[in-house]
């Protein structure tokens, strides 16, 4: 989730400083513009102040005749056109009508026949000064050219054109989009933290949650999420979920600790009917039928409770894990069975290492060997073999212990309810058993966070195998392990 949420916080204000930056740099390069124009008009109005009054013709100032009062003036207005153009190296003239120039600086300047420059000029011809001339932007390399009219009695007589180098006012603009990149990127990565805190904080309360959700579903019904942190709306589902929490919990434990009273209320009626049904058959014929089959049925229901019990304790306790022998454990299943294996002529085997280190509870792994194996011997007829073999992988894999029987072996769809409470195959009913042996072996190796596994085996039997973990489970606090 915060892999799709992140992105989309970037994205936006991403956006977001785009629409800002876009303006802001457009806002930044018309005012530089702007700045420029204003200065170039006052320099065009000052020439044209001075051009006002120049009456005579470039042509009569360049003869031998005395110099006239006119001719100072146009030598004065040539004179300020010169030094302008020598100081800042902008072009500047005073043209009449037919663009002709009266004075201008340098020497070998034109008026254009068209361009930038003319229309400034025809602009200026109908008595306008001159509009704002088109933006110019760092890559361009255009000229800014400004026109203004010189009036007399109502007239325009001449025209002040000023046409401007535009690489520094360029360089300005650059520079001051250099430095509003430098803030949007500052910006940007501040966004970007911002919005990892954000979703940060926003998506603790999942990630707690999420964790929470699978202890509870892998077992751990103690897990519960702090509801101190994250939005108001996420507080208040983890609230609710504590809550659903506890009185899943108080329903499980009510019925963990109902079947657990039920089963251990029923022994002692049941030890007296079977009592009672000994002191009965006294009294009838030896080898009686009837007698002999309620016998059966009352030990079948002992051994029900017996695993009901069994299963509740199972579910209710709580695992210690410690480093463990694996293959000493199993070895020890081995020869605790052994002598009921050679009594049915059953080969009953033990094959690994002498030594596989894994974390588990021993008592719990040891009941769950025990209900794999007592299950193996029940299915397998006389005359075949039972393994039992101890596996560790070269990595950090779990350690196995594979239980394979001779028996008829489990169909797929039979394979799929292996395990559940109380099934058991309808071609295995004459079978003695509960059919909760195999439940209680997987809530044993569960709290533990060791698996169990089902798969038929080549040419006939069944393969189960059991998984222990080499190195200790993350989700448990280390001070809950025993070494």
């Amino acid at each position: 989730m915060r892999s799709r949420l992140l992105p989309l916080l970037i994205v936006l204000m991403a956006g977001v400083l785009l629409a800002l930056g876009f303006p802001l740099a457009g806002s930044l390069a018309a005012a530089e513009q702007q700045g420029v124009v204003v200065d170039r008009i006052d320099d065009t109005a000052r020439f044209a102040s001075l051009a006002q009054y120049v009456t005579a013709s470039p042509e009569r100032a360049a003869t031998a005749e005395p110099p006239t009062e006119e001719d100072e003036r146009l030598a004065t207005l040539q004179s300020e056109l010169d030094r302008y153009y020598d100081l800042y190296g902008i072009r500047a003239g005073v043209f009449e009508r037919n663009g002709e120039s009266v004075a201008k600086a340098p020497g070998d300047w034109r008026m254009a026949a068209k361009g930038e420059a003319r229309r400034a000029f025809d602009e200026a011809l109908a008595g306008r000064r001159s509009h704002d001339p088109e933006q110019v932007w760092p890559w361009q390399r255009h000229r800014l050219t400004v026109a203004s009219p010189v009036v007399r009695d109502g007239d325009v007589v001449y025209v002040v054109v000023t046409d401007s180098p535009t690489g520094e006012m360029r360089s300005r603009i650059l520079h001051g989009w250099l430095v509003i990149a430098a803030g949007e990127a500052a910006a940007m990565l501040l966004a970007v933290a911002a919005a990892i805190r954000l979703t940060r904080w926003v998506l603790r309360p999942v990630r707690i949650l999420d964790s929470a959700t699978h202890d509870i579903a892998t077992g751990r019904m103690n897990s519960r999420v702090a509801a101190a942190s994250g939005p108001p709306e996420l507080r208040r589902l983890a609230r609710s979920f504590n809550e659903m929490a506890d009185n899943v919990e108080e329903v499980l434990e009510q019925q963990r600790a109902f079947v657990a009273d039920a089963s251990h209320q029923l022994r002692n009626p049941l030890a007296a009917l079977l009592l009672r049904i000994e002191l009965l058959a006294l009294e009838l014929p030896e080898g009686h039928a009837e007698i002999a089959s309620v016998r059966g049925e009352g030990k079948r229901l002992a051994r029900v409770l017996d695993d009901l019990l069994n299963l509740a304790l199972a579910e209710r306790s709580t695992a210690e894990l410690t480093l463990t022998d694996i293959a000493a454990v199993a070895a020890d299943r081995v020869d605790a069975w052994l002598p009921l294996a050679e009594s049915e002529s059953i080969a009953l085997t033990y094959a690994g290492p002498h030594t596989a280190i894994g974390w588990a509870d021993p008592v719990a792994l040891s009941s769950a060997l025990d209900a794999v194996v007592d299950n193996a011997l029940k299915f397998t007829p006389a005359g075949a073999s039972v393994s039992v073999k101890v596996a560790v992988p070269p990595d950090a894999g779990p350690a196995t212990v594979t239980v394979v029987d001779g028996g008829p072996g489990l169909t797929e769809d039979e394979l799929a309810r292996v395990g559940d409470r109380f099934w058991r195959s309808n071609r295995h009913q004459n079978v003695s058993g509960s059919g909760l042996g195999l439940s209680i072996s997987r809530t044993l190796l569960a709290a533990g966070g060791a698996t169990i596994a089902y798969a038929p085996n080549e040419p006939t039997g069944l393969r189960v195998t059991i998984s222990v973990p080499r190195t200790p489970p993350k989700d448990r606090p280390v001070a809950a392990f025993k070494v």
